[in-house]
């Protein structure tokens, strides 16, 4: 089975999940793979398990990302990429390619200039930071949409 499959069971029963087949490929599937699609996810988890059914893995994503060990990073209003959540939160922003959809993860500024003002009575538990842009392929390669 291997270190991997170990410590993703521990984490989902420490989640207080039950370990099955499909829960422990899909960690593995975000863990060689950051920033995977759910496509991307479904196509890696068939790899390893065989027939696994589309909404079997939404429910997977839905159920890990709800106990916190999965990172949802909506990358704009069709779609999604996830990435395991690390056991010590570091709460990093993310820089997205707006012409190939490439995502890569970037510090989070030192400072609190994200810090809203006034925060209305809520009490802030997350910032979630997307810089857009081109990334250097897509720069190079020429064929990017203008911004208009």
């Amino acid at each position: 089975m291997g270190a991997a499959h170990d410590v993703h069971a521990a984490r989902l029963k420490g989640a207080g999940l039950r370990v099955t087949a499909p829960r422990l490929a899909l960690l593995q599937a975000v863990e060689q793979a950051p920033h995977s699609t759910a496509e991307t996810i479904t196509v890696a988890v068939r790899e390893r398990l065989g027939s696994v059914s589309k909404q079997a893995i939404y429910d997977v994503l839905y159920a890990l990302t709800n106990a916190g060990l999965l990172r949802r990073v909506a990358v704009d209003v069709t779609g999604a990429q996830y990435e395991l959540m690390p056991d010590v939160p570091d709460n990093h922003h993310h820089v997205l390619c707006r012409e190939c959809g490439r995502l890569e993860d970037v510090p989070r500024p030192d400072d609190s200039s994200l810090e809203p003002p006034d925060t209305m009575g809520f009490v802030i538990e997350d910032t979630e930071v997307i810089y857009r842009g081109l990334c250097p392929k897509c720069q190079h390669d020429g064929n990017h949409t203008p911004v208009s």
